[in-house]
């Protein structure tokens, strides 16, 4: 408020000067006047300017703040608005988010942007194929940015495919739907060879086309996931990549900004990443910091989760052993490579001793997010998740009130190497 008021009070004297200018005897009077004025306000409270100029950067933040979801809500009109006139449709936004999300590893930056949701109902058959054969649907059109910063010239092919719980087939951007020169897809392809310079930031949009039946599906899962390929450090090699694969959680309505915000208080295993279903917490421990040492690399035991979890309708079939309720274990580890070989964590086996070392769990690999080329190299830091399956019943009445040990190794390298002799090292979970 001191902002305008202070523009109001300039504003003013100037149409008093102004207005005075009609009559030459009155207006060196006024002048003077508002001079004296001025005169008077500092010497009263000299410390009045710096109090407001303080308010006006407060103000002016907020405004740039304001002005930049404004710009982008604008740059999503203009999209729809082409998208509606090249399909002869009508669209409707039905959610919108413009928080941005980063995946960055070694140097190497992709970002979403924002994204919107828009219904688009009765658009031309030409284009119905990619809506499932419908002509009535909906288009998630995202904005990406992505640049390179490793010091080196990098490759990236945009595979930032689209899935969600239920879905039949990976979703993928839908080139007809935008100009072409506003999607990533086309700035960064097999005709520039998919190459960024070092030093160089591309933007560009995807749109990602619903038939009305996978619209339904969609909303009613309240949320995706876009997969982050990793980039390339040579032309055309694909067994060059660098860095860490990511993904980004897509919100499709408030239950699912709701969901995803519930969501990050957990370990990202398979389970969290896929929103297989929905967890809550029972006990926890973080910063444990017990180390020990297998071969040449160093084993050490963050943290744990024991969380309830009731899978969704599409995941329910895979856990139907479970009659009883179904309790998950998932256990944080940090791993310090100094072997010859890399470490890969698909190939990572451990066990859960329960009942006081009575009864034991494997490891469920199915339930982690590791593909095969997630490795830790010889001489770098990394972080290993291991997960496990638990009868909540006998948990309740038996396991939980007795020791759990976790019993881990040996390392692995990718081609499935034994690297730590056959040893293993075994980790008793602390309690509150």
């Amino acid at each position: 408020m001191a902002k305008h008021s202070l523009r109001f009070s300039v504003l003013a004297a100037a149409a008093l000067v102004v207005s005075a200018c009609g009559s030459s005897d009155d207006s060196t009077d006024v002048e003077e006047n508002v001079a004296e004025e001025e005169i008077v306000d500092e010497e009263n409270d000299p410390e009045e300017p710096e109090e407001i100029e303080e308010v006006d950067l407060e103000e002016e933040d907020e405004a740039d703040s304001e002005e930049d979801e404004t710009s982008n809500s604008g740059e999503f009109d203009e999209m729809i608005a082409y998208m509606e006139e090249t399909t002869e449709g009508t669209a409707n936004v039905l959610f919108e988010n413009n928080e941005q999300q980063i995946h960055e590893t070694e140097g190497f930056t992709v970002s979403l942007d924002g994204y919107t949701l828009v219904e688009l109902n009765d658009f031309h058959t030409n284009y119905r194929i990619p809506f499932d054969d419908q002509t009535d649907g909906g288009v998630i059109l995202a904005h990406y940015t992505v640049t390179n910063d490793t010091g080196d010239d990098a490759y990236f092919m945009p595979a930032l495919s689209l899935m969600y719980t239920g879905a039949t087939k990976y979703f993928n951007n839908y080139r007809e739907l935008l100009p072409e020169e506003e999607q990533l897809d086309v700035q960064l392809a097999h005709s520039t060879d998919y190459a960024i310079a070092d030093g160089e930031t591309i933007t560009g949009y995807f749109t990602y086309p619903f038939g009305q039946d996978q619209l339904e599906e969609v909303l009613a899962e309240s949320t995706a996931m876009i997969d982050v390929p990793a980039p390339h450090s040579e032309l055309g090699d694909v067994n060059s990549n660098f860095g860490d694969e990511g993904s980004f959680t897509v919100s499709l309505n408030e239950d699912g900004a709701e969901r995803a915000e519930h969501n990050e208080a957990f370990y990202p295993d398979l389970v969290t990443a896929n929103d297989m279903g929905d967890k809550e917490m029972i006990a926890e421990s973080d910063g444990i910091n017990d180390s020990q040492e297998l071969g040449n690399t160093t084993i050490t035991l963050d943290g744990y989760q024991f969380t309830e979890f009731t899978p969704n309708d599409v995941e329910a079939p895979r856990f139907e052993n479970f009659t009883n309720g179904i309790v998950l274990l998932t256990v944080q580890f940090g791993i310090d490579n100094q072997e010859d070989s890399e470490i890969a964590l698909s190939s990572i086996m451990s066990s859960l001793l329960v009942n006081d070392g009575a009864q034991s769990l494997l490891n469920e690999g199915m339930l982690l997010d590791y593909r095969y080329d997630d490795v830790i190299e010889s001489g770098e830091s990394g972080e290993l998740l291991q997960l496990y399956t638990l009868d909540q019943e006998q948990y309740e009445k038996i396991w939980k009130d007795k020791s759990f040990e976790v019993e881990i190794g040996p390392m692995r390298d990718q081609e499935s190497t034994d690297l730590s002799k056959g040893n293993r090292v075994t980790f008793e979970l602390p309690t509150e």
